[in-house]
């Protein structure tokens, strides 16, 4: 009872110590699934960070809590405690003083898992706190697959990697290696998985927050192995090796849905594979929640509640867009509305929306795709990309004759749409008819929340924000920690430039008028420019400059 009790007032700790109102903690316990912690549903909010939890529970039940970052764990006590028990009750070993096993757990107070870990290794246990990610990490390190990398090494290059056998036997180790690969790239939330091969190593790498950073190297010959069972996976011709191939896969592991899309590219050394994971419940996120400044907000959706024009989203590979239209859609998505997309490929299935695959090898295209839509009475049309004329000019017929179209295009800024538009052959008063708007959108790291400090800006952040005519006083910084693996940043943010065509604007494209005449119009309308969006969100301390420096044009 007393274990019960004391998780009843974390709440009201919480709610003590600053750290959040009664009002978030009563949306909670509303939303929270029947078996969830009132602190996991905290998190999941983003109310709190895991991290500021610990320290409460710390200061409440006097149990010391550590920080799993390069923490010295002697490994020899792995084999005391097994990968399944560390699994299920989120607790690692750390060391072992006499009769006394020392532990980190997620949960101190989970006196279950406590008991049956005494009673399985007949230790006494002292337990510390470590937050569920810290201790995922570290199982992922120190369990690994070290049996199996054994047996794979042993592996001569030539003579079994061809076995079907080995990347078809659930239990055989590339099986389990190519598995662990998915989970550990879905744990650190990975969008892009590297398989890179070189002249005398394979690198796996892993794309987290927009970085690429190395996870672990593998001999060569292992290469033809973990390929093999990535296209049996993937449904792709594991005997053709010549030219790229696409595929996806989609699997359970270890309670994890996981989904990829799969590319293949030959290269000197063999086989490159990059596998990109969706998450759909990053893809359709509410657009409250996508971190729109409250004037872009406004005019986003001011934007896509008309009932005609082409709204279009603009920037680079991995910027966000995708995210940003399924959202949008998402929004739209009412019974009474006819939504149709076609998309190359379609990555996150929507209920209730007809969603078209591109499919060029039998002549789908977007055009042809979109041309057979028009005809299916639809209200809302959505496109993945407009990529040539033919597309273009189709888009703009529909939005004319009553449609609401959105799609992406390739340009650097909203006001150089225009211009693309035009360069792809679609006249500019038919450009200035149909567009509603364009935004141009990138993704900056955003500022862990469990080191940031504050400090005094340089005098060069002084500089930039002054060029904008903007003031700061303070910028924020990471420090760098375990939860951030000591890079200073968590999670990722959007920038957006929203530029609303209204009717000077559309007189100035039908009159041929330049970039910069347009940009003009555009600042005296009180445009948020990419630059700007940043800076401000410098000063809300969510990013640092350098990040939107690394992606926006300082003028």
């Amino acid at each position: 009872m007393k274990k019960l009790r004391t998780r009843q007032r974390i709440g009201e700790l919480l709610i003590g110590s600053g750290l959040i109102t009664n009002e978030q903690l009563q949306i909670a316990l509303k939303e929270k699934r029947p078996n969830q912690k009132v602190g996991e549903k905290l998190v999941e909010l983003g109310i709190i960070s895991e991290q500021r939890i610990m320290e409460v529970l710390e200061f409440q039940l006097g149990i010391p809590y550590i920080s799993l970052f390069k923490y010295p764990i002697d490994t020899k006590l792995i084999h005391i405690v097994p990968k399944e028990m560390a699994e299920r009750n989120k607790l690692i070993p750390l060391k072992k003083e006499g009769e006394k096993l020392y532990i980190a757990m997620a949960d101190p107070l989970d006196f279950y898992a406590i008991d049956d870990l005494r009673l399985s290794t007949g230790f006494e246990i002292e337990v510390s706190i470590a937050t569920k990610e810290d201790i995922q990490k570290s199982i992922n390190k120190y369990y690994g697959l070290s049996d199996d990398m054994e047996e794979l090494l042993g592996i001569e290059q030539k003579s079994q990697y061809r076995e079907e056998d080995n990347v078809t036997d659930e239990h055989s180790p590339v099986v389990k290696l190519v598995n662990q690969f998915f989970i550990q790239a879905y744990q650190q939330r990975a969008s892009d998985i590297h398989i890179d091969p070189q002249e005398k190593e394979v690198v796996l790498r892993y794309r987290v927050d927009g970085i690429l950073r190395t996870e672990r190297k593998f001999p060569r010959h292992m290469l033809n192995m973990i390929v093999a069972r990535i296209k049996i996976l993937a449904n792709l011709n594991i005997t053709e090796f010549r030219i790229p191939q696409d595929g996806r896969i989609k699997l359970n592991l270890e309670a994890y849905s996981i989904d990829l899309r799969v590319s293949t590219l030959p290269t000197v050394y063999g086989e490159k594979v990059v596998m990109r994971l969706l998450d759909l419940d990053s893809a359709a996120m509410d657009l409250r929640r996508m971190n729109f400044h409250p004037l872009n907000y406004e005019r986003f959706i001011e934007m896509i509640d008309k009932p005609t024009g082409i709204v279009l989203i603009t920037g680079p590979t991995g910027s966000g867009k995708s995210s940003t239209l399924y959202s949008a859609l998402s929004r739209l998505n009412t019974p009474d509305v006819n939504i149709i997309t076609v998309e190359d490929p379609v990555e996150y299935r929507l209920e209730g929306i007809n969603q078209v695959q591109v499919n060029t090898s039998v002549g789908m295209t977007f055009a042809k795709g979109l041309r057979a839509i028009l005809r299916q009475d639809p209200n809302i049309v959505m496109v993945g990309e407009i990529r040539d004329t033919e597309t273009a000019e189709i888009a703009v017929r529909a939005s004319l004759t009553g449609h609401l179209v959105l799609s992406t295009i390739h340009t650097n800024d909203a006001i150089s749409t225009i211009t693309r538009l035009i360069d792809m052959g679609i006249e500019p008063f038919l450009v200035a008819a149909s567009t509603t708007g364009i935004v141009s959108q990138r993704l900056v790291r955003r500022i862990c929340q469990d080191c940031k400090a504050t400090h005094m800006p340089t005098e060069r952040e002084r500089e930039i924000f002054e060029r904008r005519g903007l003031h700061v006083d303070t910028v924020t910084r990471g420090k760098g920690c375990g939860t951030c693996n000591m890079t200073g940043y968590k999670g990722r943010i959007a920038l957006h430039e929203i530029l609303v065509i209204d009717d000077e604007i559309r007189r100035m494209i039908m009159n041929n008028r330049s970039i910069e005449e347009i940009r003009e119009i555009a600042v005296k309308k009180e445009t948020i420019f990419l630059i700007d969006d940043g800076l401000l969100k410098v000063k809300e301390g969510l990013t640092t400059t350098e990040e939107v420096l690394r992606v926006a044009i300082s003028e």
